[in-house]
């Protein structure tokens, strides 16, 4: 596809999606966010990353009941997030409603109901056996937003993401190499236009559905080259064939001109990725010797390494 058709397809995405509720709102909490920190004349200043997380949905009708949804929980970009913030940086968390979130992992699915218990008929206490893990999930949590440190913002829909992904990168591009991009967001390849959307719940005694699914723009390379040209910019591949999977990745670096694309098979996703650059492909494995260790601790110390080259060749 040519340059001119995809700015063709962008532009007809976004004209045609549903307005974004508060993105004036929005847009303040980012530029607070990131002007805390912002460049001072020297260059210097903390690094931000926006860590994008879980899946998009694709409504079928406008008022919605049902929708195509993609397939994650959020454990990955929870994961980073945390370890981005123990490397020192400021994180916009970009995540699907109802999925994992950072310092909350160790915590039961249903922490509400599960981590307290009934100290009388009028009163409630931590449970014993999930004490600590509920007091270092509000510690560490607390610390990271009073500290400046996490910005956390919701999406459902794909109409949702792609926009408040836009605004992101415009908040963030007076960064310049400061800023990188972690998008681990499994996002929507196919979507329903809002304005061919059916308005109501679709009845079924209508008989068999039959519907156009159009292509979402491919946006990366547009992020990478116009939203956020100085950031770092980081992808993922994931494949259920082993065989196919590396080739996809190295494409996809090629095709977007990403700086890594972290490739992950889905049934060994969380035991090992391999981060595919230009100069070759690196493995990355959890070390098994520690109990409760993650796969992600040494992929992002990976990639803040190769981000503090990046921001060094930059200002050579």
């Amino acid at each position: 596809m040519d340059s001119a058709t995809l700015h063709k397809d962008i532009d007809s995405f976004f004209d045609s999606a549903p307005p974004l509720k508060d993105s004036a709102k929005i847009t303040d909490k980012l530029n607070q966010f990131i002007q805390f920190d912002s460049p001072s004349s020297e260059g210097k200043g903390r690094r931000v990353v926006c860590v994008t997380s879980g899946g998009t949905t694709v409504p079928l009708e406008q008022r919605c009941v049902r929708y195509i949804d993609n397939f994650s929980s959020g454990n990955r970009g929870a994961a980073s997030t945390e370890y981005f913030i123990r490397a020192g940086y400021k994180v916009i968390f970009l995540y699907r409603r109802g999925t994992c979130q950072p310092y909350c992992r160790s915590l039961p699915e249903d922490p509400l109901l599960e981590c307290f218990e009934l100290a009388d008929a009028s009163d409630f206490r931590v449970r014993e056996s999930h004490s600590e893990a509920v007091k270092g999930a509000i510690r560490n949590h607390h610390a990271a937003v009073a500290g400046g440190l996490l910005l956390k913002l919701p999406f459902t829909t794909i109409f949702e993401y792609l926009q408040m992904l836009r605004i992101i990168a415009s908040s963030m591009r007076s960064l310049e190499c400061r800023a990188m991009f972690y998008l681990a967001a499994a996002v929507s390849d196919f979507y329903v236009p809002w304005k061919s959307m059916a308005e109501h719940k679709i009845q079924s005694a209508s008989g068999p559905l039959d519907m156009r699914l159009i292509q979402v723009p491919k946006m990366l390379s547009v992020l990478r080259t116009e939203w956020t040209p100085m950031a770092f910019c980081i992808s993922f591949k994931l494949e259920t064939d082993s065989k196919i999977l590396l080739e996809k990745a190295n494409m996809a670096l090629k095709k977007y001109k990403m700086h890594s694309v972290v490739a992950n098979e889905l049934l060994t996703r969380k035991e090992e990725v391999t981060v595919v650059t230009e100069n070759g492909n690196i493995s990355v494995c959890r070390d098994k010797t520690r109990p409760g260790s993650d796969v992600e601790d040494p992929l992002i110390e990976l990639l803040v390494n190769r981000h503090s080259t990046y921001i060094k060749d930059a200002s050579t």
